[in-house]
């Protein structure tokens, strides 16, 4: 069985272009496990580190910040806003004023109770991963983003179906149907999917 690094494991992967492949640090690294267990081991550090202190997940500077703890040892480029086009996400160009207007638009929902505090955790999740804004491991920083903003609002975190959303199984399809759903305006599956 071939495991190549840079193979499109499913159609909600997000390809790298050449100079963003040419970022990865460890040079032991030659196949696709490989990398997602070097990833798992910097998240986890990353994780740790978001959950050590109180911190402001509705800061555009702290979002960068997390994305490099998360990845900054595995990609040179964690922590800075892709500048190419992606199969997914807003044109590279519109990704600052983006995740201004995101986090702007989220502070004033946590003000103003706009939906009930999960909704507004898992709206701020999908909304990041729709925006991509990094070369990659866009998807695990919005959980893990959505999580924080829960417990922030007095939440706990959530579970998003229990099971490994990396690799391809039947628990991250339904976690990407869930995010399709919402990309058309239902967020009732995705909040039902984060819960479950």
């Amino acid at each position: 069985m071939t495991d190549p690094l840079f193979a499109e494991d499913d159609d909600a992967n997000t390809p790298l272009t050449e100079e963003e492949r040419q970022g990865l640090i460890p040079s032991y690294i030659t196949l696709r496990r490989e990398l997602n267990e070097a990833e798992q081991i910097n998240i986890a550090d990353g994780v740790r580190w978001a959950l050590s202190r109180r911190r402001d997940v509705l800061d555009e500077a702290f979002l960068r910040s997390l994305h490099k703890r998360m990845f900054g040892k595995v990609w040179r480029w964690a922590g800075q806003y892709r500048t190419t086009a992606r199969n997914i996400g807003v044109d590279a160009y519109r990704i600052p004023m983006d995740m201004r207007q995101l986090v702007g638009d989220v502070r004033f929902q946590v003000e103003n109770n706009s939906f009930p505090p999960d909704e507004i955790a898992i709206r701020f999740s999908h909304r990041l991963v729709a925006i991509h804004p990094f070369p990659n491991g866009n998807g695990r920083m919005s959980r893990l983003v959505g999580d924080l903003l829960a417990l922030q609002l007095g939440q706990s975190r959530f579970t998003w179906g229990s099971g490994n959303l990396v690799d391809p199984n039947e628990t991250r399809k339904a976690y990407i149907a869930a995010l399709r759903a919402a990309d058309a305006h239902e967020i009732d599956a995705l909040l039902m999917f984060a819960r479950s």
